[in-house]
């Protein structure tokens, strides 16, 4: 139980030396791994719920070779590919916002950073450092969302590529 405890606050140490800006890092960082498990979750029960449907109803057509037969499937590719790509767009926008996040909180701090040397003078460095700390901890944290983020969004891309290339192999137009 201290060791919970402890975590906590050691967690809240650290959000309270990259000031206001890592807080709002770390929601974007956050949002973007709950986005990236709801992708893997619908992987896991959704998408083989709707590709089953969609070939059980291509296999029950009696007719796949005329031009009608063609659209239909291809209307059907279309659409689960769609829902595989549901929030990766959502996904890659909060991949590329978390460093500039993070450029931010580097400014934020700099500013703090500037503000202690015009009140205090240029000699105080154990004030700078509160600044100097909410620089470089944001442009951190910042970086390390996106790199994940990065990893994870294009793990998710190439799984849907071969999900939809998958599922136009299997629906094949002859009878």
């Amino acid at each position: 139980m201290y060791e919970l405890i402890d975590a906590f606050e050691n967690v809240r140490d650290f959000m309270e030396k990259g000031g206001p800006v890592l807080t709002a890092i770390f929601i974007i960082i956050f949002l973007l791994w709950a986005l990236v498990f709801e992708r893997m979750m619908y992987f896991r029960t959704g998408h083989r719920k709707q590709v089953n449907e969609v070939m059980a109803t291509w296999e029950a057509r009696s007719e796949r070779t005329s031009w009608y037969a063609t659209q239909i499937r291809e209307a059907m590719i279309s659409q689960v590919t769609m829902d595989l790509r549901s929030n990766l767009s959502l996904i890659k926008t909060l991949v590329a916002i978390s460093p500039l996040m993070g450029l931010l909180g580097t400014v934020w701090g700099m500013i703090e950073v500037f503000d202690v040397m015009a009140i205090l003078g240029s000699s105080n460095v154990k004030a700078m450092a509160a600044g100097v700390s909410k620089a470089t901890i944001p442009t951190m944290a910042g970086m390390v969302g996106a790199l994940s983020g990065v990893f994870a969004s294009s793990f998710l891309e190439g799984r849907m590529n071969k999900e939809a290339e998958l599922l136009e192999d299997h629906l094949t137009k002859d009878h």
